[in-house]
């Protein structure tokens, strides 16, 4: 077929023999070096993005794309609004899958479990940290909800930043009842690392025994095929 366009992966790859001792070290250690190139290249953005896929009541799925905001032994995390489709979506079955992907390093992850929700200590610890604007629109936004235009967005913001003016302290903005955050329990990490001729490594992790990302006993090694 004429337009074709095939793009030969030419990534270092992932041999077992490589592999850090647990999930959670390997993971931290790929997120540092995408970071460190989008720095020196410029060619990684974003490299927290995370795609979150759920299902809704009906079995239909659905996929979008938050920040990865907490990773540790207890897995991934992301804040969102409670409100929002991705939120009810989980609260009605518990299932969720999520990647990281970094197409100039050929390299991603995949992890699949079960959703929790974060402590309230823990989301806001996190919210007094973001910029004075992110936590106005935390308010201003009802994540997922249908609004009639932008003008209407924005007079909620106004509305918002009115409420709450930017004091430079980071209590002048509470953390709205309503927002909160997921963390994935995972089941199963997978490890894909791009090669030539389409012979990629895919090295799964998979759940043996009770334990967090952090717990090497946790956790047995196998390879799919590409």
């Amino acid at each position: 077929m004429s337009g074709v366009v095939h793009t030969d992966y030419s990534g270092d790859g992932l041999d077992e023999s490589a592999l850090a001792a647990t999930p959670l070290e390997q993971v931290a250690r790929w997120l540092a070096e995408a970071e460190a190139r989008q720095a020196e290249r410029g060619d990684v953005p974003e490299p927290r993005a995370l795609s979150v896929a759920t299902v809704d009541r009906a079995g239909r799925p659905n996929v979008r794309t938050v920040l990865l905001r907490f990773l540790d032994g207890r897995g991934p995390g992301f804040v969102t609004d409670l409100g929002s489709a991705k939120s009810v979506e989980i609260s009605a079955t518990g299932g969720v899958a999520a990647s990281l992907t970094w197409p100039s390093m050929y390299r991603s992850v995949r992890f699949r479990g079960t959703a929790t929700a974060l402590g309230r200590d823990e989301v806001a610890d996190y919210f007094v940290a973001r910029p004075w604007g992110s936590r106005i629109s935390a308010w201003a936004s009802h994540q997922s909800r249908p609004v009639r235009g932008r003008a209407e967005l924005e007079a909620a913001y106004a509305g918002a930043a009115a409420r709450f003016p930017d004091t430079g302290s980071p209590d002048d903005v509470p953390v709205p009842d309503g927002w909160g955050g997921w963390r994935v329990a995972c089941d199963e990490v997978e490890l894909w690392a791009g090669r030539r001729d389409r012979l990629h490594d895919r090295l799964v992790l998979a759940r043996v025994g009770p334990g967090g990302l952090d717990d090497a006993a946790a956790w047995a090694v196998h390879r799919r095929q590409p």
